[in-house]
């Protein structure tokens, strides 16, 4: 009997250790944490999340996702985040769809030959969703970058756009790249 509440008590100790030393929260607070607020003194991005050229191309896009498209082709309209020192695009990306329960899926920096992070998908929309040659692109101040995502860094006032093709080949023709910093 002894030996029963001897262990009893060292499982309530250790129960009552586990809950002082663990921060417990919502999935509210959880994804709302890693948003700052924009104040007037902030160093901002403004980020958007563009698939309307799926609307353009429908009959080649996977059945299964003709649902996850939004009919706006908008995952994301423009809207101002808050800069932090070292901000790459694929930082406020992840803020950003965490913010905005948004699924997204990558391939980590070393687990590829490029050494940046590779985004998969956004929203359900996959390299490959709708065509040979789709997938997701991003764009800072209207250039596509010569960076990755996880190596382009921001800087106040800059204009990120994640955006969704269909064809590769059509946004590589006459775009321009942002210089190196």
């Amino acid at each position: 009997m002894k030996k029963d509440l001897l262990v009893f008590a060292a499982l309530l100790a250790g129960v009552a250790l586990f809950l002082c030393f663990s921060d417990i929260q919502s999935v509210e607070d959880y994804y709302l944490l890693h948003i700052d607020d924009v104040t007037p003194e902030s160093e901002t991005v403004t980020v958007s999340i563009d698939c309307r050229e799926v609307l353009q191309h429908l009959d080649e896009l996977d059945p299964a996702l003709k649902n996850d498209v939004p009919e706006s082709g908008m995952l994301l309209a423009p809207t101002v985040y808050v800069l932090r020192p070292g901000d790459t695009a694929f930082d406020l990306l992840q803020r950003t769809v965490r913010h905005n329960h948004i699924q997204m899926e990558y391939q980590g920096a070393d687990a590829n030959v490029f050494g940046s992070a590779y985004v998969q998908g956004i929203g359900y929309l996959y390299e490959f969703s709708c065509g040979p040659q789709s997938g997701w692109l991003f764009r800072v101040n209207g250039k596509f970058p010569t960076k990755g995502c996880s190596a382009c860094e921001l800087k106040d006032g800059d204009v990120l756009e994640w955006v969704y093709t269909c064809s590769l080949d059509t946004w590589k023709a006459g775009t321009a790249v942002v210089e190196e910093k």
